[in-house]
């Protein structure tokens, strides 16, 4: 019963993970690919989206958001 309980779980967790690597790389593929340029002045985890956003208006941007697994910050550009 314990085996029956531990394949269950770890089938739900297996989908749940691709779920989320699915979400994370469409936005990569997408129209959002010229619009998100990796900050190159914001240094450690990107944890607030102002204070991306303050970074990437002193780079030249329009604004920057946290993004992904590792929380960089990415600058918004116009195409």
């Amino acid at each position: 019963m314990d085996m029956t309980r531990f394949g269950l779980i770890f089938m739900l967790l297996i989908i749940l993970v691709s779920q989320e690597m699915v979400i994370e790389t469409e936005g990569l593929l997408g129209h959002n690919r010229c619009d998100a340029v990796l900050s190159s002045r914001f240094k450690g985890k990107c944890l607030s989206d102002h204070n991306c956003n303050s970074v990437c208006q002193l780079e030249g941007y329009t604004g920057g958001n946290c993004h992904g697994l590792r929380q960089r910050c990415f600058c918004n550009r116009k195409c």
